[in-house]
């Protein structure tokens, strides 16, 4: 524990020193998503740079219910870590109009995160460099460093070959999940987001299969919500590394008020994981299913049919696209 202990301070010592040093004593802009992974990032930056951090929270639309208040409260008040928060919904939503390959969904997202951030870095005027948070699952998926690609992080594979920053710095790539928490934890970031669900950057748009669009959207959120409410009322919120919904663009029939109905299937995923690299699936009590069955087809209008995914990583990935 002491040897971890030193090697974590040390890591913490030697990132804050890099980001100094890549900064210059220019102002420094942290793409922060409200994940533990930015959210690690951007105390390591204010750690390292003070006042002259600014933190950009992008609300693309595909977040999770209720994600951007909370993220504000916490690094506005908590932190008094200077926050920018821009309403992009209708830009990102437009940017994806007619698109449902995967990899072109990531790339254009991955892109579009970089030019909001451009705009916001050249009316802040003398931004040296953007800080975000890539971690090591992410550089070996999308296919950097020498590995075979699985599909482009919209951090790594997805990212623009221009960029307007003289350095993009990324304080834990070689981290994993499970160390980055650590991190956070030394930090004193709050455990609530220390151990907060792991949420890719393209956000609800890599759980909703085919084109996006905004009431797609919205079913996913408010079902994803009710799963994530009964997880936590037992308790297994602690003991499973990620848990989801998915909206496969699948339709079937089925029975609402005594009528026939022709609505969207849902599918859940839990999984359990060291690495993020290799994954299970969880093997959820039946009593828990049922209730997240029972109310999301009675309160989330539009969905009559949900499932459950079984299958770990490989052959499959955590998310769906």
């Amino acid at each position: 524990m002491s040897n971890l202990k030193i090697t974590l301070e040390s890591f913490i010592e030697e990132a804050c020193e890099n980001i100094r040093r890549e900064s210059a004593g220019r102002p420094v802009l942290c793409a922060l998503s409200g994940g533990v992974d930015s959210a690690v990032c951007a105390v390591l930056a204010h750690r390292s740079v003070g006042d002259k951090l600014t933190c950009l929270f992008v609300d693309t639309g595909f977040m999770r219910k209720d994600e951007g208040a909370q993220v504000t409260a916490l690094f506005r008040d908590t932190y008094a870590i200077n926050l920018i928060r821009i309403d992009a919904e209708e830009r990102f939503l437009a940017k994806l109009t007619g698109v449902t390959e995967p990899e072109r969904k990531r790339k254009i997202i991955g892109e579009e995160f970089i030019r909001v951030f451009e705009e916001e870095a050249r009316k802040l005027g003398d931004v040296g460099c953007l800080v975000q948070g890539t971690i090591y699952p992410d550089v070996i998926e999308s296919g950097a460093d020498g590995h075979k690609p699985v599909k482009a992080h919209h951090n790594v594979g997805g990212m623009p070959l221009t960029l307007d920053f003289e350095a993009v710095i990324e304080p834990i790539r070689l981290l994993y999940k499970e160390e980055v928490r650590e991190c956070g934890r030394k930090l004193g970031l709050p455990e609530a987001f220390v151990n907060r669900q792991p949420f890719p950057g393209p956000g609800l748009a890599v759980r909703c299969l085919g084109e996006l669009t905004k009431p797609k959207l919205d079913l996913l959120r408010n079902a994803d919500t009710i799963f994530r409410e009964e997880i936590e009322k037992v308790g297994l919120h602690k003991e499973i590394q990620q848990y989801s919904a998915i909206l496969p663009g699948i339709q079937s029939v089925g029975v609402r008020h005594d009528e026939r109905c022709y609505e969207e299937t849902l599918v859940l995923r839990a999984i359990t994981t060291q690495d993020f690299v290799t994954a299970d699936y969880v093997r959820l009590p039946y009593e828990l299913i049922d209730t997240v069955v029972k109310r999301i087809t009675s309160e989330v209008p539009g969905i009559n049919r949900v499932v459950y995914d079984v299958t770990p990583k490989p052959p499959a990935t955590v998310e769906w696209e």
